[in-house]
């Protein structure tokens, strides 16, 4: 397994120790020359080794380990060390979309040794997993006290809110999961704009091939950038009310809109990158962002690593749309942290919750992230071009969740989505890709 651990800064404590303030969050996140002790202490620490982990700590579990989720998680706990002083763990574990980090934290959590908070995504992931677990402790007094019931939107506390009404963790963000990435510089030079529908997006790929562009970066080395593709082009073919119907087990996996739905994506795979396997998501984006690709479909994650990490200014070098056929729907992916039973330092992580759901925390961190606000009173201003435009999206459009991240479906349907995807991958099958979902359905939906 690749992991990737940090302990929150060392020279952060540091500071706030002596008690000096630094209005850039991350100003001094990167000194060259940490002492012996602190360089001990990042050693030390393991997030699958729960007795490695101070227990006067409150201790942060994530995946969030680059690409603009680093800087916007770092900024957030320079802000709760500034505000409350507690030392803080970063347990950050990295790959996989989440896989392996959900793989370690599952292992801690059955063996009663759960962090102080951890990542996890709204929806059916969260209360399947964990809640109906009765491994989480309701946040309804935290609600009250801060006054959050009419701070965020009501889809979003339906996502984390079982059906006695207890709510169950705090959304700090939401990403779209289907934006469709463009080098506007590749379109000009094809002669073409960038399609929104997938017959356009057919009539421009022959286009940007001729002038030795690759029409569409692919990075599917992890597999899970497959089933979030994928999931854009499903809703591209069903449209968002028999989106949710089939995750509602309502619908039919195997009806023609669904086999039409890997059908489509071979088409369009017929314009991929050479070497997609061997590509993360972000090596992917970075074919667009060097003018090497035209087209990326991807979260708006990549807007955090675009703009945060090369500095590259929207609208102006790189581009979005909704993917091909899914405009006016908003594919969601909520992150949230939530307050585990048994959970080391309550009282720490009860104030980390505050700040996630503060517009004073959302507002520095969501703009790193390339995430929008998850509360309705975000500052705007604070966003850039993409973020303003994805808000304004995300007011109007039919919101529906993410299978890809573990939101629209319980994990083993998840699971088994991702195994269909993956072996349609290597069959190009699309009846027989749709026949396993279906039996998925009978399996874990219905």
């Amino acid at each position: 397994m690749k992991r990737v651990l940090a302990l929150c800064a060392a020279a952060a404590l540091l500071l706030a120790a002596c008690g000096e303030a630094d209005e850039d969050p991350l100003a001094d996140l990167n000194d060259e020359d940490p002492t012996t002790e602190d360089e001990a202490a990042v050693d030390d620490i393991d997030p699958e080794d729960p007795e490695t982990i101070p227990g006067d700590a409150v201790e942060i579990f994530s995946w969030w380990t680059g690409a603009g989720e680093e800087a916007g998680l770092l900024a957030l706990i320079d802000m709760f060390q500034r505000e409350y002083g507690y030392e803080v763990v970063n347990s950050a574990v990295a790959g996989g979309a989440g896989t392996d980090a959900q793989a370690v934290l599952t292992s801690r959590m059955q063996a009663g040794q759960p962090p102080s908070t951890f990542q996890i995504h709204a929806g059916r992931a969260l209360l399947d997993q964990w809640v109906a677990a009765d491994a989480m402790e309701p946040l309804n007094f935290l609600y009250d006290e801060e006054g959050w019931w009419d701070t965020f939107p009501d889809e979003l506390l339906e996502m984390t809110t079982d059906e006695d009404g207890n709510i169950y963790s705090v959304p700090v963000n939401v990403h779209r999961s289907n934006v469709l990435f463009t080098n506007l510089e590749a379109f000009e030079t094809a002669g073409v704009e960038p399609p929104t529908t997938f017959e356009e997006f057919m009539e421009v790929a022959p286009a940007l091939e001729a002038e030795g562009i690759t029409p569409l970066a692919l990075g599917d080395n992890e597999t899970w950038t497959l089933l979030h593709t994928w999931e854009t082009v499903l809703l591209g073919t069903v449209g968002p009310e028999m989106y949710n119907d089939l995750f509602s087990g309502e619908a039919d996996w195997t009806s023609p809109e669904v086999v039409e739905s890997f059908e489509m994506m071979e088409q369009m795979f017929a314009y991929i990158n050479d070497d997609h396997a061997a590509r993360n998501w972000q090596d992917a984006a970075q074919l667009v962002a060097e003018g090497e690709a035209a087209m990326n479909i991807m979260g708006d994650w990549a807007q955090g690593y675009f703009s945060t990490d090369l500095n590259l200014e929207p609208g102006v070098d790189f581009g979005w749309e909704p993917t091909p056929n899914t405009g006016g729907s908003f594919i969601t992916v909520v992150d949230t942290f939530g307050l585990p039973e048994g959970a080391p330092n309550r009282e720490g992580t009860i104030d980390w919750l505050r700040v996630l759901g503060s517009v004073e925390g959302q507002d520095p961190f969501n703009p790193l992230k390339g995430s929008i606000p998850a509360r309705l009173d975000g500052d705007l201003s604070q966003y850039n071009e993409y973020g303003q435009s994805t808000y304004e999206d995300f007011q109007t459009d039919t919101l529906v969740p993410s299978l890809a991240h573990n939101s629209a479906a319980p994990p083993n349907f998840t699971d088994a989505a991702m195994a269909a995807v993956v072996q349609w991958m290597a069959q190009r099958d699309a009846e027989a890709a749709a026949q396993q979902l279906e039996q998925a359905a009978a399996d874990y939906l219905r």
